[in-house]
């Protein structure tokens, strides 16, 4: 996408971002929300379950128990998540949360085939595929786990560098991954680095993927993308413990009053769900009955995501657009083009993100702050800016892009 064209005059960029200011727009691209559109697909939800309160094997989901959650929603949402039914938690409203409880457990409780507690090491670390999700790298944060960029290529994570990385360090504790259509740069992981996360030698004997599915059904296209089975993979390796699968329905229904999914060997579920059980009675398991009765089976799933596509789908289509006609020529700026999940990543020159994201600022158009793709939200480059188009209106998406449009000349334009 880059040429060797001149970078726009300055003089015509500070007028353009003038009367951009001048517009006193207030526009948001920063976090991957569904629009209220998207919500208003999933209204029916709140009716349900109405009269009925049994699951199909008599439950009575008013009460208490059913740690491991409603067995008929599992069902549902096994095949997306490939995970087996008696392998998978349905729990609460947010993965994140249970990525959090399971990073704490294993801070305080051994895990299968580990030594000792994480807490009780004297470091412990996490790979960090960059660009990736701030959240991940703030519950690491949060919990005193360092992290460790590794770069991103468009098959997943720099394989040959997390393979010599944690066959060489025991204080290498696990891994993020987004394997379809990740945050922020829509790669979907290859077959390949799949197979080689799963059977790579670790100095770690506890080891863990954990393995962020959250967009294993928000496709933009009609191509269905899929990934490898990571647990089976794992399993045939003779590393079965070592992926933790995570997912949820927050982009899928009402985000938040969701149900989110983990996914592990028999044994992690064992041991998560004793050490869960100390917290928790059980989860929401109503909400676990409206969710199956909305949608009754896995083409519900699909046929309901295909309604989120149809209004999704013409945002990017139109961030494409914008981009195309003002950079496709420009040295430097490039951007993702991903056929599923929430966001863009746009590449701009070195030095220039930050600046960026200043002046959109200041012209009324909010973006995610520049750096939040790396751990520390420190991008050394300063190159990399996310953009989530879902949550505005289309025509507010597009008054937005332009806008930025703007603000990346002009800075291109200074820096000249």
């Amino acid at each position: 996408m880059s040429t060797d064209l001149a970078r726009p005059d300055l003089a015509g960029a500070q007028a353009d971002y003038d009367a951009l200011v001048a517009q006193g727009m207030k526009l948001d691209l920063t976090r991957g929300k569904p629009s209220a559109a998207q919500l208003d697909l999933s209204s029916a939800i709140l009716g349900l379950p109405g009269e009925r309160y049994k699951a199909d094997d008599g439950t009575d989901t008013r009460n208490y128990q059913g740690l491991q959650g409603l067995k008929e929603l599992r069902e549902i949402f096994a095949p997306s998540l490939q995970v087996p039914v008696d392998q998978l938690i349905a729990f609460g409203n947010s993965s994140l949360e249970l990525m959090h409880d399971t990073l704490v457990h294993a801070l305080l409780s051994p895990l299968p085939g580990a030594e000792r507690r994480w807490v009780d090491e004297e470091r412990v670390v996490f790979l960090a595929p960059t660009p990736g999700y701030d959240r991940h790298f703030a519950v690491c944060d949060r919990l005193g786990i360092e992290l460790l960029a590794v770069p991103m290529t468009p098959d997943g994570p720099d394989m040959d560098v997390v393979e010599r990385l944690v066959a060489e360090d025991p204080s290498i504790k696990g891994i993020w991954c987004v394997p379809k259509y990740a945050n922020p740069d829509g790669v979907v992981y290859s077959d390949e680095t799949t197979r080689r996360l799963a059977a790579m030698p670790t100095a770690a004997p506890d080891f863990r993927i954990m393995w962020d599915n959250a967009y294993a059904v928000h496709h933009l296209t009609e191509d269905a993308i899929e990934v490898a089975d990571v647990l089976a993979l794992a399993d045939a390796a003779g590393n079965a413990d070592r992926p933790f699968v995570f997912g949820s329905t927050s982009k899928i229904t009402l985000a938040g009053a969701g149900v989110a999914f983990l996914g592990a060997s028999p044994a992690n579920v064992k041991w998560w769900l004793a050490l869960t059980g100390k917290r928790t009675i059980g989860p929401d398991k109503v909400n676990h009955l409206r969710h199956a009765l909305f949608f009754g089976d896995a083409a519900g799933v699909a046929a309901h995501m295909a309604r989120h596509r149809e209004l999704i789908a013409p945002k990017f289509a139109v961030l494409e657009k914008i981009l195309t006609e003002n950079f496709a020529d420009t040295p430097g700026v490039s951007w993702s083009s991903p056929k599923g999940g929430y966001f863009v990543t746009l590449t701009v020159p070195e030095g220039t993100a930050t600046e960026i994201v200043r002046l959109a600022r200041e012209a009324g158009i909010a973006l995610t702050p520049a750096g939040a793709t790396h751990p520390g939200g420190e991008d050394p480059q300063d190159a990399i800016i996310r953009l989530a188009p879902t949550f505005p209106p289309l025509e507010e998406v597009e008054k937005a892009m332009t806008g930025v449009a703007v603000c990346v000349k002009l800075a291109l334009a200074q820096q000249a």
